[in-house]
């Protein structure tokens, strides 16, 4: 059961619609930079753009409202297909295209994050503010979705990224490996947090840098 005492409906509005945003971008990322490279399966489908009804998943949007409720929000949108025989360099284009979707995540963070910093230097908004409250999320969902994405483990788009610098036979028995057992190992870290104690300090780190040594909390 989810303990709604301290449920704030402000907060789980603003959380619902960052992550809707930002897990479009991520799509658009990965859509956008396949097309790119040469690949026409994303745009046929429609993918290629900023859209979020085009990267709505249901059950990532599920996902999205239930754990919003709960405190914490996570959700995803639905998987850009992409076909890598069409790249002229299919290992280097696929680790592109799947390094594309983090990639978006930091330039939001980036652009929320820098105007927050100055607005915060200057005493522009408190940080109780509407808009202050509106920027962070921006800033630190973004950071989590890049850093959650970039974990080496299958389906996640760190896997692929951390093959393309493998040797191929050492690559080809990972990739086999995650297939078999990939998502089972994300669920686990999911459920028992592991995957908090992998991406926070490095989220932590990432947020001081962009809006001060005030936000490096340990």
């Amino acid at each position: 059961m989810f303990d709604l005492t301290h449920f704030n409906l402000q907060h789980f509005i603003i959380s619902i619609v960052v992550l809707v945003c930002s897990i479009a971008l991520h799509e658009f990322g990965h859509a956008f930079s396949a097309d790119y490279l040469g690949d026409p399966t994303p745009r046929r489908q429609g993918r290629v753009t900023l859209w979020p009804d085009k990267h709505f998943d249901p059950i990532g949007f599920s996902m999205m409202v239930l754990s919003s409720i709960a405190g914490f929000g996570i959700g995803w949108g639905k998987p850009v297909m992409y076909d890598p025989r069409y790249f002229k360099n299919p290992i280097r284009d696929e680790m592109i295209t799947k390094a594309c979707g983090p990639l978006m995540n930091l330039i939001l963070a980036l652009a929320f994050g820098i105007p927050l910093r100055f607005a915060m230097q200057h005493g522009y908004w408190a940080e109780t503010s509407l808009w202050y409250l509106f920027f962070f999320q921006f800033v630190i969902i973004n950071l989590a979705l890049m850093f959650f994405n970039l974990i080496p483990v299958g389906p996640l788009d760190g896997c692929k990224i951390l093959t393309a610098f493998m040797p191929r036979n050492m690559a080809n028995q990972y990739d086999r490996f995650m297939d078999q057992y990939g998502i089972i190992l994300l669920m686990i870290l999911i459920i028992t947090g592991g995957s908090g104690y992998i991406i926070m300090p490095a989220v932590i780190q990432s947020l001081g840098l962009i809006l001060g040594q005030h936000y490096l909390l340990g």
